[in-house]
């Protein structure tokens, strides 16, 4: 049991390394825009609550096919990786063409939202850019799903990691210029964000043609036709998945675009707790991320005990790493909100909002190694139908009532803090019950 704990451990802190890795762009762009003037920093919430929104919920869809290539892998099937990897091209270019759709003309949905006119332009102008970057990104996302399946995150984390210097440097270049390239403001994080994701994709297509470890699995050869018997297997897992990360991301992400109403100062602070907050978060996700790939294995090799196993490692692991996250963020929410804003009406609200977001990491931590093992298993629609109830109905939905109309006794907060709390809230719920499909689940398989 210690070694399945190390396996997980070891394989969860490679991934972690490389998603904070790219969480620091994020970061870097807060704290760039931020410099650069408080309203780009605004238009930056709302601009990458929308990018975040569409890139994770079409990753979403991709990320599911890690427990069919970890099945394979543990089942010996070497040759039908290559192939099950070269259809799903055909997915990921779906995918790449819907979400290029959603974020090339951006007006419809910051009409919906009533984001303040003054915002819009250079929120549009910032999403036009990332249209053109989501392309490499959803395909280097398909390498780094690939290589977490086999086991080998290694070689992810070091582009990642090695990209985060350019990124920093071409961030801060663009944005204020200098060396006779114009101040470009926030669109310039954008321009950093493309040249940074087309350079990481060529380096993995590099390594898939030429590293001897993918020999084995014949990735590099000639794509067959569309597999319609096997793209409909992708769908049935990866659709409802990647439409519960949507669900989950959107009660997310949406909230910057309902607190943008309530000024600059509100969604400046708004930015800080959720950009924190989802600095905390691939922890967890690194965790299911190495958890299901150790389940699935075990599946794939026909030990089901083996399979439970690992997963009651990888939640004691998650617990562990949540609750050190949380008492983080409640204890050093001050000094955490001061890094991001020299405002001190920004910093004395991002700081109240961030004791709300350490219970709302708790509850996403439990919920999330849930929903990723449940995959292993083939359970996906459940996930969604409670996502879709809690996170949009109560969590959502009730963030609005309470921060402007009201909730039954409490008045209408006019604060980005009743969409926190209420988040929380869902959240928890989110956890317990799908805590309880997992244990139906596992009790079924015995």
């Amino acid at each position: 049991m210690s070694s399945e704990r190390r396996v997980i451990a070891r394989h969860a802190a490679t991934v972690l390394a490389g998603q904070l890795a790219v969480m620091a762009f994020g970061v870097t762009d807060t704290i760039v825009a931020g410099r650069y003037a408080e309203g780009a920093l605004a238009a930056l919430s709302v601009g990458s609550a929308i990018f975040v929104s569409v890139y994770v919920s079409l990753l979403g869809v991709l990320q599911a096919l890690l427990p069919i290539w970890a099945e394979l892998h543990g089942a010996q099937r070497t040759d039908e990786v290559g192939r099950s990897v070269r259809q799903a091209l055909y997915l990921c270019g779906f995918a790449i063409a819907l979400g290029m759709a959603i974020l090339f003309f951006p007006a419809p949905l910051l009409r919906w939202a009533e984001v303040p006119q003054a915002m819009r332009a250079d929120v549009e102008a910032y999403l036009q850019v990332l249209a053109f970057a989501l392309p490499p990104a959803l395909l280097f996302r398909l390498f780094s799903t690939l290589n977490q399946s086999l086991g080998k995150p290694q070689l992810v984390t070091w582009l990642q990691v090695a990209s985060l210097a350019p990124k920093l440097v071409l961030s801060i270049w663009f944005t204020f210029g200098g060396a006779g390239l114009p101040a470009l403001g926030l669109v310039g994080c954008g321009w950093a964000t493309l040249a940074v994701n087309w350079a990481m994709l060529a380096c993995a297509a590099w390594l898939l043609r030429s590293r001897p470890f993918y020999r084995d699995y014949h990735i590099w050869r000639r794509i067959e036709a569309p597999d319609w018997h096997q793209l409909g297997q992708f769908a049935r897992l990866g659709v409802p998945a990647g439409l519960a990360v949507l669900v989950e991301v959107t009660s997310f992400t949406l909230m910057a675009l309902f607190i943008a109403r309530l000024g600059t100062a509100a969604t400046a602070a708004h930015q800080i707790a959720s950009n924190l907050t989802a600095v905390a978060y691939m922890v967890p996700l690194s965790l299911s991320i190495a958890t299901s790939a150790r389940v699935s294995f075990w599946l794939g090799a026909g030990d089901a005990t083996l399979a439970r196993r690992a997963c009651a490692r990888g939640f004691e692991l998650a617990v562990l790493g949540a609750l050190l996250f949380a008492a983080a963020m409640a204890l050093l929410r001050w000094r955490l909100a001061a890094i991001y804003s020299a405002n001190p009406a920004v910093v004395a609200l991002g700081a109240t909002l961030l004791l709300a977001t350490a219970a709302y990491h708790l509850a996403d931590a439990v919920q999330t190694l849930c929903v990723f093992v449940l995959r292993c298993y083939r359970v996906t629609v459940m996930p969604l139908v409670l996502y879709c109830t809690l996170l949009w109905g109560v969590g959502l939905g009730g963030s609005y009532m309470l921060a402007y109309r009201g909730i039954g006794p409490w008045p209408a907060m006019q604060s980005p803090l009743a969409f926190w709390l209420m988040s929380a809230l869902a959240l928890a719920l989110a956890a317990a019950l799908l805590l309880a499909v997992l244990w139906s689940t596992l009790r079924r398989r015995e």
